[in-house]
């Protein structure tokens, strides 16, 4: 979203259906093209260097999950690399090794992940072996008893035995009283335990098709090279029925109707607190307004030495020893905005929540500045003309944006959006939603260390 200046939204497009029956949406960078079986293909161009990414997103994440099953997207991830006829288990990230690649993948609330990079000359490569799993991968129920165990392990390892993220999560549980992002991404462990190889099965089977995925291929390549081999490969797989994401059913949650304050106790050495608002997200990219103001408001709080909580809270009043805010502006699902914080020695966590929300207070009261505000305008640019030197942060960029129902052909609008935003759209959405309608609070009880699990870091974990 932090975007300087792309090539996207300000050329004029043309519709082209080819010989094959594909469907071209021709920019001059990137180019977008959609085949008969649905399959998305976005393709950037850029010749700086001779290395190229290739992103493949299904848009299936914890979001889609049901209860009883609460992870499977997940598992299914680390399923994905057990094989298929063609390629042995293992084999695949060792073909991408062997060519001098590297690979990994990634599971969200919103969509599912898999991506390489390697050099330019092993393009074909990349798109083989991924096509193949996307159809012809082979679940046993050996393998899944051992990967099983792994992301069990990963559960405990990351979420369990870390007091922050184990509190995160119950926050959540907590926050969300309906909508599915009240569930962890990894899952509940009752439900890993119980899982089946069938469950793992049936979500390939349902959301694994190519009228359910966006792939990306960016560096240094040729949209008309990869068009062909993405034909070669991926157009012989058959579609099966899948409802778009913006064809299923909506889960919007509940207004909430008060204050939610949960308390976690779990072995750390200080005490944390965490503040989620609920907030909106970006649906309309050109008439949204609220989500870029919160954007900027994040800016205002926290991203610098200067930023609001660091000098208040950390600097001056010496009440805590870190303070920070987070908002991401775009999802499937209503989105939260966070503060965030540990009390410094001497003072609690009570009195850190008090001066936060007096920094709320002031926000609304007397305005940001317009020298914070061209602050942040100027980070937002600096940090897309960063985004832009990597190969992998623009697939990235375009497949996040695609991948929750937006378009990458906005993302000048969206930086546009940003640079416009004004101190009183800033105080209008601080005083719209950091109410305590909107508000839960979440405190870290520290627990003595010595209750805290020691294992080592178990084989097979990808990310």
């Amino acid at each position: 979203m932090k975007s300087v200046r792309s090539v996207v939204c300000s050329l004029v497009f043309l519709l082209i259906f080819s010989a094959q029956g594909v469907m071209t949406v021709a920019f001059a960078n990137p180019h977008k093209f959609k085949f008969e079986n649905g399959l998305k293909l976005i393709v950037k161009e850029d010749n700086r260097s001779p290395v190229v990414v290739s992103l493949l997103m299904y848009q299936a994440g914890s979001i889609d999950e049901l209860n009883g099953v609460t992870g499977v997207a997940h598992v299914l991830e680390h399923m994905m690399f057990k094989g298929t006829e063609k390629v042995p288990g293992g084999e695949f990230s060792k073909r991408i090794a062997a060519a001098g690649g590297r690979d990994n993948a990634f599971t969200s609330r919103d969509y599912t992940g898999y991506f390489q990079q390697l050099h330019k000359d092993h393009l074909e490569l990349v798109i083989e072996l991924e096509s193949d799993r996307m159809h012809n991968l082979r679940l046993t129920e050996a393998e899944f008893a051992k990967e099983i165990n792994v992301v069990m392990e990963e559960r405990r390892l990351r979420t369990d035995d870390q007091a922050r993220s184990l509190m995160f999560e119950k926050m959540m549980a907590v926050a969300y009283q309906s909508h599915p992002y009240k569930r962890p991404v990894i899952g509940w462990m009752n439900d890993l335990e119980n899982m089946t190889v069938h469950d793992a099965q049936q979500w390939y089977d349902q959301w694994y098709t190519p009228n359910n995925a966006i792939l990306v291929i960016a560096g240094d390549v040729e949209a008309k090279e990869v068009k062909s081999l993405v034909q070669k490969h991926y157009g012989v797989i058959p579609q099966r029925a899948v409802l778009a994401i913006d064809e299923r059913k909506p889960q919007t949650e509940p207004p909430q109707l008060g204050i939610k304050r949960i308390s976690v106790k779990a072995p750390a050495e200080m005490p944390y607190l965490i503040m989620g608002y609920h907030t909106p997200v970006i649906s309309d990219t050109q008439n949204d307004w609220e989500p870029y103001a919160l954007e900027m408001l994040g800016g205002i709080l926290d991203g610098h030495a200067s930023a609001r909580l660091n000098k208040s809270l950390v600097r001056d009043l010496r009440i805590a020893n870190s303070a920070g805010a987070s908002y991401s502006a775009t999802g499937r699902g209503s989105g939260m905005f966070f503060l965030s914080g540990t009390p410094s020695p001497g003072n609690t966590v009570e009195e850190l929540e008090q001066a936060m929300r007096a920094e709320i207070k002031k926000v609304i009261e007397e305005k940001v500045t317009d020298a914070e505000l061209n602050r942040v305008r100027a980070q937002v640019v600096a940090g897309h003309v960063y985004q832009l030197d990597s190969i992998f942060a623009q697939a990235m960029q375009i497949g996040r944006l695609e991948g929750v129902g937006l378009s990458f052909r906005d993302i000048d609008v969206m930086l546009e959006k940003l640079k416009a935003v004004t101190a009183d759209q800033i105080r209008t959405v601080a005083e719209k939603y950091f109410n305590d309608d909107q508000l839960t609070v979440a405190v870290l009880d520290p627990q003595p260390l010595d209750q805290k699990r020691t294992a080592p870091e178990p084989a097979g974990l990808r990310h």
